[in-house]
């Protein structure tokens, strides 16, 4: 059995304590919040076992302390924690990015002890509320351990964190924070400025917020985030996200001369070369945009039409992840979307509703 003791229990936090009692019921969970509600709602749920003081000797006691609060406020624990701790205890933390905490590990000499973490996972909503046990599943979790932690320990902590359904990958500090400004912040930073720039355009009858159709939702989906977390994140990993955005503005400078003059060649390659690479990231088995096994049914939106695929599916056993009406035809061609949860079942599904006259369209 481990003692787990958790500082801040927002989405994150709250997903892992979570996660952590869902394949480790025996494990002891402590946790310190702000909010003495989420506390209680942790309490409630039996996401953890007991409250922690924000100074408590109880943290003597954990195997692994998990940091899941802002940066700001995980740099002052390290201070508290440093003379606190147990010797094999390591601490951890969930932030996105990793430069700020290890300069204050380094600092504090306590790169023996630290293992910094970064679950590729989240949601445009945040809070305690919103958490689950399976947030993190299939996601990639990033460790940046400090220069001194011992093999052993490393290893332990890699192996919690894939017992958890999580795929634990080591980078440096530096390596991370590159990598995500690239695949998480600048895309946070596109959604954002994308919205605003409809916003700025849109007329007063508000024509272009009517009719935003499904591509346009998709792509600005994670601007409805957190804009404290998102302010943070740019104040710490600025020179990074700075780098990342002069080779996107670049990018958009030329495709903006393509345009003016007209070079379908140019536009054509750069269409055909984004389809393949994004194509190519869907058909791996796991990473940040996880496999998903799709149909499209061109249906009638009209009551009964969903429910009947639906029991045409049930009676052959079939299991549906997710199922839904498009209310736009804009990109899908069908207004019916079936999500599966394997391969297997998604081709028999096809089949099944192919034999019964449906037109199906597979992603």
């Amino acid at each position: 059995m481990k003692t787990i003791g958790f500082i801040g229990l927002g989405l994150i936090g709250g997903s892992i304590a979570k996660t952590i009692r869902k394949f480790h019921p025996d494990y002891h969970i402590l946790a310190y919040a702000k909010h003495k509600e989420t506390l209680a709602a942790a309490l409630s749920c039996n996401a953890i076992d007991a409250v922690l003081e924000e100074k408590d000797e109880r943290y003597r006691t954990c195997d692994y302390i998990f940091l899941c609060a802002p940066v700001e406020y995980n740099i002052e624990y390290l201070k508290y924690l440093k003379d606190m701790i147990s010797d094999g205890c390591i601490i951890t933390d969930a932030g996105s990015v990793k430069g700020p905490i290890h300069k204050a590990v380094e600092e504090l000499g306590m790169e023996h002890c630290f293992i910094g973490g970064h679950p590729m996972a989240g949601s445009e909503q945040s809070g305690f509320e919103h958490s689950s046990d399976h947030l993190l599943e299939n996601a990639y979790y990033i460790l940046t351990p400090g220069g001194e932690v011992p093999l052993e320990k490393l290893t332990e902590f890699s192996e919690l964190i894939d017992s958890l359904g999580s795929i634990p990958m080591v980078l440096t500090a530096e390596e991370h924070d590159f990598i995500t400004a690239g695949v998480s912040h600048l895309p946070h930073i596109i959604a954002s400025s994308l919205v605003n720039l409809v916003n700025k355009l849109d007329n007063e009858a508000e024509y272009m917020k009517t009719i935003a159709a499904g591509g346009f939702r998709d792509i600005t989906r994670i601007a409805s985030s957190s804009p404290v977390m998102w302010e943070q994140i740019c104040m710490e990993n600025h020179e990074n996200i700075s780098t990342v955005l002069d080779e996107y503005i670049r990018m958009l400078i030329q495709i903006r001369c393509s345009i003016d003059n007209q070079e379908a060649d140019n536009l054509y390659d750069m269409f055909a070369r984004s389809r393949d690479y994004r194509d190519s990231i869907d058909a791996t088995s796991s990473g940040l945009i996880n496999k998903t096994y799709v149909l499209y049914i061109d249906i009638v939106d009209e009551a009964g039409g969903i429910a009947t695929i639906a029991t045409i599916l049930a009676m052959e056993s079939i299991s549906i992840k997710n199922i839904g009406i498009i209310h736009n035809r804009e990109f899908e061609q069908g207004v019916l979307k079936i999500e599966f949860y394997e391969e297997g079942a998604m081709q028999k599904g096809c089949a099944l509703l192919k034999k019964r006259n449906y037109i199906v369209y597979e992603r």
